[in-house]
């Protein structure tokens, strides 16, 4: 689990990944990225982060990934990511090619769904909330 101050460098990051996993004798390196689309008149996607839950869930992932095999990845940005930058990469590394891309799936869909990062839509300077675009967190409470 990895967090930036901003936009992430996708290259660096996927490129150590890469090189931290080729010697292992996995068969799959899988990876998603998250790029910010220019859309009602945004200039940059903002993201609030409460990374103690967020440590609990990506060890909960960690564990199921492992029980197949395979561990998983990911770095994502807190703060302001302009248009066209990336906020979020997943990996999944597994032996087999299979595994790595249903949990690739798996992960980056509860990852959205469950993750405790809050979005904003950056518009003329105002930090807006993207309440329209985000999902309730399961037993979140007053956070919901």
């Amino acid at each position: 689990m990895e967090l930036y101050d901003g936009s992430i460098d996708v290259c660096k990051i996927t490129n150590r990944w890469y090189n931290d996993v080729k010697d292992k004798n996995c068969g799959a390196l899988i990876t998603f990225t998250g790029i910010v689309r220019e859309e009602g008149g945004i200039s940059a996607l903002s993201f609030d982060v409460y990374e103690p839950i967020l440590k609990k869930w990506f060890n909960a992932w960690e564990q199921r990934a492992a029980e197949q095999g395979a561990f998983v990845l990911f770095a994502h940005s807190k703060g302001d990511v302009a248009v066209h930058t990336s906020s979020y990469i997943a990996g999944v590394v597994s032996p087999q090619r299979k595994v790595a891309l249903r949990l690739i799936n798996e992960f980056v869909e509860d990852f959205k769904a469950n993750a405790p990062i809050w979005k904003y839509d950056v518009i003329d300077g105002e930090r807006i909330y993207a309440k329209d675009r985000s999902q309730a967190i399961n037993g979140a409470g007053l956070l919901a």
